[in-house]
């Protein structure tokens, strides 16, 4: 079972985003590749501090761990936690690092395997849209998707770039009044691959890359929202050289449903009756989520009541069970009567039985319209 992001920081979750920031930056310096040379441990604790500040310092998805926890970024590699290397920390945090490494610079992931100072650089990130039906959120489903990205291209050979020496980095020391400073950035000639190309082929563009299309199994977990964004690691663009491919940011769209409008994790469904049905119960069937279930009115039934089928709602996204399917009884008044109906209906006016005799069990609107929200 994965740690809590609040206790990997040791915060609290009523935490300001500026005390995120300061766990985080605390953390970060504690377990450095640059202060722990050759701790494997030390690496992955770096590792899960990245992939907890990277949630809990954005406000839409530490919104959707505090609901759902790590379920929320489960499915396809997750919703943006999760899968972080060491590039992805220090393309994304290192600013956050300070002054506390040589002047903002670092000397190459000492110990964690990082190619003696090389950077390795990521490619793009490619963006989709999947529409979804209500019966696919409701059971998760596998999607195949056609993609064209950017790969490498065959026979396309490199060379040691003679500007940075390989390192993908320049360094710069400045002599200041508080001593010598040094700094690093990334270099200009080979955008930080270390690598610049000695030989491609014709259908490869300046980069070494050509679009190739490829189909993507993307599996989406249950209960997902629409506007949610799942992420499959290392199917976005290549990089070049010997960088590390992009990600694939899979944007849900969800699919109007004809009779069943979703609220959270319960269904509503909107059921008409006649008055005859009402006052004598009838059996109907209704639509659900995983086919039709008939469902008994009991006679005298009274129009805005709400049945709950338990349970024939959404699965719950963090694997809480699933929700309820709440059907609103409404009791349809005809507009045009013959002259039959008509007179059998002015008859029963001052019947007593015709007369409205709410119970101290039937609930207001107002009490129906809380119970279905609480």
């Amino acid at each position: 079972m994965k740690e809590d992001y609040y206790d990997i920081l040791g915060i609290g979750k009523n935490a300001t985003a500026a005390e995120v920031k300061k766990a985080y930056r605390k953390k970060a310096i504690e377990y450095h590749p640059d202060k722990n040379p050759g701790d494997a441990k030390a690496e992955e604790m770096f590792k899960k501090a990245a992939e907890a500040y990277e949630v809990l310092s954005d406000p839409n998805k530490k919104a959707r761990y505090d609901q759902y926890g790590h379920a929320a970024f489960e499915g396809g590699g997750g919703f943006g936690g999760g899968s972080m290397n060491m590039d992805d920390i220090f393309s994304q945090f290192g600013d956050i690092f300070g002054g506390a490494f040589g002047g903002g610079g670092f000397s190459g992931f000492s110990g964690f395997g990082g190619g003696g100072g090389q950077r390795r650089v990521k490619g793009s990130n490619l963006r989709i849209r999947v529409k979804l039906t209500l019966e696919e959120i409701a059971n998760g489903v596998e999607k195949k998707i056609k993609v064209r990205r950017k790969v490498q291209a065959e026979g396309v050979t490199y060379q040691t770039c003679g500007t940075c020496g390989g390192r993908g980095q320049v360094t710069k020391i400045t002599n200041t009044i508080l001593g010598r400073m040094q700094t690093a950035a990334t270099c200009s000639a080979c955008g930080g691959s270390g690598q610049i190309i000695d030989k491609k082929p014709s259908d490869a563009d300046a980069n070494g890359l050509k679009v190739s299309e490829e189909t993507v199994s993307i599996n989406i977990p249950a209960g997902v929202e629409d506007g949610m964004q799942l992420k499959v690691p290392n199917k976005g663009n290549d990089a070049p050289g010997n960088g590390v491919p992009g990600d694939l940011l899979v944007a849900i769209e969800t699919e109007e449903h004809e009779t069943l409008k979703r609220e959270g994790d319960n269904l509503h469904y909107d059921l008409y009756i006649s008055i005859s049905e009402a006052v004598l119960g009838t059996s109907k069937e209704i639509d659900a989520v995983g086919g039709k279930v008939r469902i008994k009115l009991e006679a005298g039934i009274q129009s805005g009541k709400i049945l709950r089928l338990r349970g024939k709602g959404i699965t719950s996204l963090n694997g809480y069970g699933s929700g309820d399917l709440l059907v609103h009884v409404n009791v349809w008044t005809p507009k045009e009567l013959n002259k039959e109906q008509k007179d059998f209906f002015e008859r029963m006016q001052n019947n007593e039985n015709f007369e409205p005799k709410p119970e101290k069990s039937d609930k207001s609107f107002f009490e129906k319209v809380k119970d279905m929200f609480s």
